[in-house]
């Protein structure tokens, strides 16, 4: 017995080691504080927010949901990353709110549906290349609120067009700031 395990290699480091490494770092943020970014940031997002609640508001019509916050984010703050593109916000709404309602109406809400909504979704979006991160958040919102179809248009398509267009105005007020990137 003690021959069999004689022969039994360790390797020197162990895989659950190398992995836990790699959250090892000695790097610092590479973000920088620019007051002007931070006044596009403040004044795109109250504008946007505050468009999109004023329509609602006046219409009776759902213009807006949470993760349009968090696409204001992206568009003013990091306005030159492709997540930020106008393909990628008024995409990556669309097919994930179109995912959610798919899986909604059809499936139902369970653990496992809402969770493979948002799998989807994400898959979705890298394929098309609409990758939008606040956008991974609508199935969630679509399901848990058992949206009706039309809140495929009212708020996302509609609120992401308005989002995109609002940063258009705003993006390109900075001299220094160049929005879209690009378009397809």
């Amino acid at each position: 017995m003690s021959r069999t395990l004689s022969k039994v290699k360790v390797p020197e480091k162990s895989v659950f080691l190398d992995y836990f490494s790699k959250m090892k770092t000695t790097e610092r943020t590479p973000q920088k504080v620019l007051p002007a970014n931070a006044i596009m940031g403040f004044a795109g997002g109250f504008l946007t927010i505050f468009v999109l609640m004023a329509i609602t508001e006046f219409s009776g019509q759902l213009w807006i949901m949470a993760p349009f916050g968090a696409s204001c984010v992206l568009a003013y703050s990091a306005w030159d990353v492709p997540f930020s593109q106008p393909r990628n916000i008024i995409g990556g709404h669309f097919i994930s709110t179109l995912v959610g309602l798919t899986v909604l109406h059809t499936i139902g809400i369970s653990l496992w549906s809402v969770s493979f909504a948002v799998g989807l979704a994400i898959a979705l979006m890298v394929v098309t290349k609409t990758t939008h991160p606040p956008a991974g958040a609508d199935p969630l919102v679509v399901m848990l609120s058992k949206s009706a179809w039309t809140f495929l248009l009212f708020p996302a398509l509609f609120g992401a067009l308005a989002t995109v267009f609002i940063a258009l105005l705003i993006n390109n007020l900075h001299s220094n700031r160049k929005y879209p990137m690009f378009w397809y």
